[in-house]
């Protein structure tokens, strides 16, 4: 096999130098939005050295009050202090902390699971093994393949938890600022909270790369030559990052909607009172919601996906000519993409934050989506240069026990469709979940005739939304698989994902202003802010629905790339769906996601049920409340979130992370495979529907409540949309109920699936030694 250009050297500087400079460029955006003071002062200069005038200066009032009350809101739904709106509240640090006690016994019980499952495989014996796919070479024990599994698992999984952690203290740190800015104009909130999401972006993507590339180097000094061994345990890095993702998605999102339904129905529906006034007592639980669902729950999902990408490349690059020749700069191409992702998402936010100035709102969804071409468009060049400096012009893949000879350009177009499916995914996910489009539309103008109508516009929406999605998908696993086989597919995710600093940034920015909104509401400030938010968060709305559709589409990839190795793994030659064994999984795992989502829908629902009840007894109980001279006891809806979180996480993460060990040791490997194709072939079905279903009907709401305000953005301002509102008219009622239909499905359900999917699928991979030796059990039996 030929050298590649890029010497080994330049190999070992490149990936860490690129990771310390994502970390650099996340701190320095920090610092800039630090500059927002949460202190009455003067006023700052704009680019030009015009000062910038704020709306209470426009108005004649210059209430500085307003400042001081941001601070103390941001205080308290961050670090749940006694202050202004809140007699005892709930932090989201507290609730994360919580949750991660829960999680952390979770962790530790499975991490010696793992020990026990895979040191079992040869008895825990400290004897070389025969290597699996070259049986003429010796390879370490299982006991060490055990060890380091475990060792990866622990590492992915605080990896995750950190990256969770991190970006829901950058959310609760930027809101108040956001606000802030929003007094002085639309470009300014936007700026603010972009690069809000931006330090959350590139702290994410720099720590899991980092992260990744220390642990290889770590592992290498014990493995030594045995590749095989030394990525077969780096797949426990892909299972903890995941599988603290499910519980953090399932228990925030669980946290949020119960809070944001419960605040829907009765606040907006029944008292009639706007979205986050601080006269309903689950407004609190709301805000912190956002926080610990969409950004700490989004931020352990990506993580995740980008750490079994990667896995699942490794793995199969291991047993490729790659890992025989032992090719340390070739092995590193997923790493190499994901280093150049880094610089490429760099290059792309300098565009929104300091290349172009937002100046109307009706350029803050273009300049988002701009941020999605630009990134791609960089992101193609980036891979063409990396696949030609760090891969051999030729070289051979593993496919399913032979070696298939592939040449480099063939590796570029995997990671390139990748990339480009990741972009029309998002693309039509915008067209089905944005108000400026006729989808959206449609559903605002069935609200004419009820809830009822409304509800079933929005599940056609969410159908129809799927089609093009899958295509995108079966087309990319089509041309990736006929090109490089498994490895094929595994990088064609790696190249969805490449973009993802970009991707998290735009994801985060769309809760950041939505808290922003609540804090103005809450605050008290002039109604033109409130607009200003209302239409940072719409545009935010869309993107974070682009988001979900980035991260169900690489999660199908993933699966399946990682169905592969399990596959292979497994020494399975052959999944037949018209063998028995094979074929009660798939119909089994096909029901999975519905079962699934049934659990998490019934959490959010029994949980919602309560809340409800507890608002409407403030609200009939405690007198003042309606008039604002009595104060909402905000403390007990918030504990009605957080225990229905903690308490309802614990059933849907079990039936996730026990189904492979209970199906691969009871009925062998082979039911095992039907089972996880079944899951992905339903379950990204479902997520697509899911989430866009509930976008759709969540901009639907927004379509109509922009048409009572003085700056509606584009379609929002037409006159079919005032023909609509204003806020509460029957047909916002019944947008406010489709949306509380919809929240559930778009932010615990169906995010939660695509985790799903790929936690069975690296699950059964990290097992798969003990399975392909122990499992079956029951057909042993009565056989």
């Amino acid at each position: 096999m030929e050298a590649t250009i890029l010497p080994l050297l330049a190999t070992e500087i490149l990936i860490p130098v690129a990771a310390v400079v994502g970390i650099v460029f996340a701190l320095a955006q920090w610092l800039l939005v630090s500059k927002v003071k949460l202190t009455p002062g003067k006023t700052g200069s704009s680019k030009d050295g015009v000062s910038d005038f704020l709306i209470e200066e426009e108005e004649g009032l210059n209430d500085h009050n307003v400042v001081v009350k941001c601070a103390e809101i941001q205080n308290a739904i961050s670090e749940g202090k006694n202050l202004l709106i809140w007699a005892s509240g709930f932090r989201a640090t507290s609730f994360l902390f919580t949750e991660y006690q829960y999680v952390g016994i979770f962790m530790v019980a499975f991490a010696v699971l793992i020990f026990l499952f895979l040191g079992s495989v040869e008895g825990f014996s400290t004897k070389s093994q025969p290597c699996t796919y070259g049986k003429d070479k010796y390879c370490k024990p299982a006991l060490a393949n055990a060890v380091f599994s475990t060792v990866a698992f622990l590492l992915g999984a605080i990896t995750s938890l950190v990256s969770g952690f991190l970006g829901m203290k950058i959310a609760t740190y930027a809101n108040a600022r956001t606000t802030l800015e929003a007094r002085k104009g639309v470009g300014k909130a936007f700026i603010t909270a972009f690069r809000s999401g931006a330090v959350m972006g590139f702290l994410l993507a720099a720590n899991g790369l980092v992260v990744l590339y220390i642990a290889i180097n770590l592992f290498k000094l014990y493995y030594g030559d045995d590749w095989e061994g030394l990525f077969e345990s780096i797949t426990g890095y892909g299972l903890g990052g995941s599988s603290m993702a499910l519980f953090g998605r399932v228990g925030g999102g669980i946290y949020t909607k119960a809070a944001d339904v419960g605040a829907d129905l009765v606040g907006k529906v029944e008292r009639n009172i706007p979205e986050d006034d601080p006269r309903n007592p689950a407004v609190i639980a709301d805000n912190v919601g956002d926080n610990v669902g969409d950004i700490a729950g989004m931020g352990s999902d990506l993580f995740g996906s980008y750490a079994e990408s990667s896995c699942a490349a490794l793995v199969v690059a291991s047993i490729s000519s790659f890992g025989v020749n032992l090719d340390f700069t070739a092995m590193c191409y997923p790493l190499l993409i994901s280093s150049m992702g880094i610089i490429v998402c760099l290059i792309t936010t300098l565009f929104a934050t300091d290349f172009f100035e937002i100046k109307a709102v009706e350029e803050i969804e273009p300049a988002l989506k701009k941020q999605l071409i630009i990134s791609t468009a960089l992101m193609t060049i980036g891979i063409a240069i990396v696949t030609w400096v760090a891969l051999p012009s030729s070289f051979t893949i593993f496919n399913f026990g032979e070696q298939k000879q592939v040449k480099n350009w063939q590796l570029f177009f995997c990671v390139a469709i990748g990339l480009w499916a990741g972009l029309v995914i998002g693309f039509v996910t915008e067209y089905y979940t944005s108000n400026a489009y006729s989808p959206v539309q449609d559903v605002a103008d069935s609200c004419r005739t009820g809830a009822a109508t409304n509800v079933i516009f929005g599940l056609a929406l969410g159908y129809k939304s799927v089609i093009i999605p899958i295509f995108a998908i079966a087309i990319s696993i089509f041309v990736s698989f006929s090109l490089a086989a498994m490895y094929g597919i595994a990088v064609a995710a790696l190249g969805m994902l490449s973009t993802i600093a970009t991707g998290l940034a735009i994801d985060a920015y769309g809760p950041i202003s939505d808290n922003a909104g609540g804090i103005a509401e809450m605050a008290g400030m002039s109604h033109r802010i409130r607009e200003r938010t209302d239409a940072l968060d719409a545009a935010g709305n869309t993107t974070a629905a682009i988001g979900k559709g980035f991260a169900i589409g690489s999660a199908a990839l993933v699966s399946l790339a990682l169905f592969g190795a399990f596959v292979s793994r497994a020494a399975i030659s052959t999944v037949d769906v018209l063998t028995p064994k094979v074929f009660i999984g798939l119909i089994v795992g096909a029901m999975l996601p519905y079962w699934f989502s049934a659990m998490t829908m019934k959490s959010v629902g029994s949980a919602a049920l309560k809340m409800v009840e507890e608002v409407r007894r403030q609200f009939n109980n405690i007198p003042g409340i309606m008039e604002g001279t009595a104060r909402p006891d905000y403390a007990t809806c918030v504990k009605i979130s957080t225990d229905a979180s903690i308490k309802e996480m614990i059933p849907p993460g079990a039936l996730v992370m026990l189904t492979p060990l209970i199906v691969g040791t009871l009925f062998g490997v082979e039911t095992l495979s039907g089972v996880l194709a079944g899951s992905l072939v339903s379950g990204v079905q479902i997520a697509i529907s899911a989430s866009n279903t509930g976008g759709a009907w969540d901009n639907a709401k927004k379509y109509i409540e922009v048409s009572s305000c003085a700056i509606g953005s584009g379609a929002g301002a037409s006159e079919h949309a005032r023909t609509l509102g204003p806020k509460g008219s029957d047909p916002h009622k019944a947008a406010v109920i489709g949306d509380t239909i919809g929240d559930p499905l778009k932010d615990t359900s169906g995010p939660s699936l695509n985790i799903l999917i790929k936690l069975m699928a690296v699950e059964s991979l990290v097992f798969a030694p003990f399975f392909a030796t122990h499992g079956g059990l029951l057909f042993k039996i009565f056989n």
